[in-house]
């Protein structure tokens, strides 16, 4: 085995690599790096966010889940929980992300991100007011959270309430974001159930065009169709 700082070294490098992008160079690297046992939960941190910027989830949840279940307590450990709520939610395990979630509100670690996806995965389960209440603690916390402007007034508009509020909060989400198509996507939900059609085709048409296989997206699209009637 080679000495710990020549581990410590290729892991630096990797890292590197990481933050400027070079996702497959930092794994090469790190797949012929020998490390001490003290660095290997290091090795295992910039692997498995590696393998989640290359959108390989079932290599990124083999080595984020060593560092949770480590028995760690750091920032390291915590972005790999976010970071596993963040995979399970988006393959549509939602319970499992609610559980790294919770974990993270046990620990008194209730950011705005937290709690933004603690939104999301109850709205993935049907729970819509759960949803809503974890989107306007989050917003407490950072008023400008655009995730969380974003998840709240898009809850708001699903469920035809204060849509005026909504409006505001996905026009404030987009504002910040102006190429995300689903916050453009909410915004366009949000017009079209205030019945102002032709704004509502603007957003909605670009989000649609940008996710074309989201069937979310796609059923405002058909709304939009039938309230044009189309």
């Amino acid at each position: 085995m080679k000495e710990g700082r020549s581990g410590k070294a290729t892991i630096a490098s990797a890292l590197a690599d990481y933050k400027a992008g070079d996702y497959e160079g930092a794994i090469f690297s790190l797949a012929e790096a020998k490390v001490d046992e003290g660095d290997y939960l290091e090795l295992a941190y910039v692997l498995g966010l590696c393998y989640v910027r290359l959108a390989k989830y079932d290599e990124a949840l083999l080595y984020l889940e060593q560092v949770v279940t480590s028995g760690a307590e750091d920032a390291r450990a915590d972005q790999c929980r976010l970071t596993l709520a963040y995979i399970y939610s988006i393959t549509g395990r939602s319970k499992l992300a609610e559980y790294e979630l919770k974990k993270l509100l046990e620990a008194d670690k209730a950011s705005p991100q937290v709690l933004a996806s603690l939104g999301y995965a109850s709205w993935a389960q049907g729970r819509r007011e759960e949803a809503i209440d974890w989107y306007a603690k989050a917003i407490d916390k950072d008023p400008e959270n655009l995730n969380a402007l974003n998840g709240y007034g898009y809850l708001l508009a699903c469920a035809d309430r204060d849509l005026s509020r909504a409006l505001t909060f996905c026009r404030k989400a987009l504002d910040g974001d102006p190429k995300n198509p689903a916050y453009a996507d909410s915004l366009g939900w949000t017009y079209l159930r205030l019945g102002m059609i032709d704004e509502a085709s603007r957003y909605l048409k670009v989000a649609a065009g940008l996710l074309p296989q989201n069937k979310e997206v796609q059923h405002h699209l058909e709304q939009l169709g039938k309230a044009m009637g189309a």
